[in-house]
Formats: structure tokens, sequence, C-alpha cells
């Protein structure tokens, strides 16, 4: 008897879920950065940051860009893994996506396994869990340093 394997469906309450939980922790890292070309960046240790730049800003979204850095003996690691996200946030659904991930420049809900590019069946459930632990990440042990005006 020849075994049927079901396809991968997403679920689709639990990716709104994490979009949810990403969007509210965006708003705390990027706290007072609203404007096109602003920057934050998380300092985790000597040689690991992350670097969120403001790329675009509409009434209802902002276009952001999450790069982690790594430098190690000298060697800019950051090149050779290209880690980097573009994320979305939509505003008035409290929501963000991750849109892009290194190459991959738009990330389908499902896709068939085996495929050429060896994506996961959830490749955007992962990426998005992703974004979470990155974020986590900063908030836990990121230092950022910022301007203290003078008075």
């Amino acid at each position: 008897m020849p075994v049927v394997e079901k396809k991968y469906r997403p679920h689709l309450p639990t990716l709104m879920a994490l979009c949810e939980i990403n969007y509210m922790l965006l708003l705390r890292i990027l706290a007072d950065k609203e404007q096109v070309g602003e920057q934050r960046c998380f300092f985790i240790s000597d040689f690991l940051s992350y670097r969120i730049t403001v790329n675009e800003v509409t009434k209802y979204t902002t276009l952001i860009t999450i790069n982690q850095e790594a430098n190690i003996r000298g060697y800019n690691l950051t090149e050779l893994f290209r880690p980097k996200m573009v994320v979305r946030l939509y505003h008035d659904a409290r929501m963000a996506e991750v849109i892009s991930n290194q190459d991959v420049q738009q990330i389908k809900p499902r896709y068939d396994y085996p495929n050429e590019k060896m994506h996961l069946p959830d490749e955007k459930q992962q990426v998005n869990y992703f974004l979470k632990e990155w974020l986590q990440l900063c908030l836990k042990f990121g230092q950022v340093n910022f301007d203290i005006p003078r008075i």
C-alpha cells in the first residue's frame, strides 16, 4: 500500500501570532527611530552586533533592514554569510513580516519539498521565528550607543 504524504499547509493563526510578537518587539527596539535612514545598532559582544536601518516609511507601513555584523580577529564575516533580513511593519494590522532573507527576495508561504534551493516547506514561518530570536537577543543582551543631549 503506497504511503501518501500530506503537503504542508501553513497554520495561519500561528504565523499571525508570530508576526504580532515581532511587531511588538520591533516597536521596543526602534523606539524613536522613525525616519528614513535612521539606524540603531545593538552590540551583543566584542565581535557580534545587529544594525537596524529604516528604509521606507509610509502612512501604514515601515520597511526596515536588519543586518548581523560579525568581526572575528579582524575578519569581516558579514559579507561571507550575508545574514540580513528585510522586514515590513504593518501599523494598521500591528504585524511585522520578513519579506526578504539573505538571497531569497520573496519568501513563499509554502514550498514543495524537496526543491531546487532546498527551502523548508514552512520556510516563511521558520524565518519569522528566526527574526523573533534575533530581536529577543537584541533586547536581552544588546547595548546601544546613544547621544546624551547637552544642557
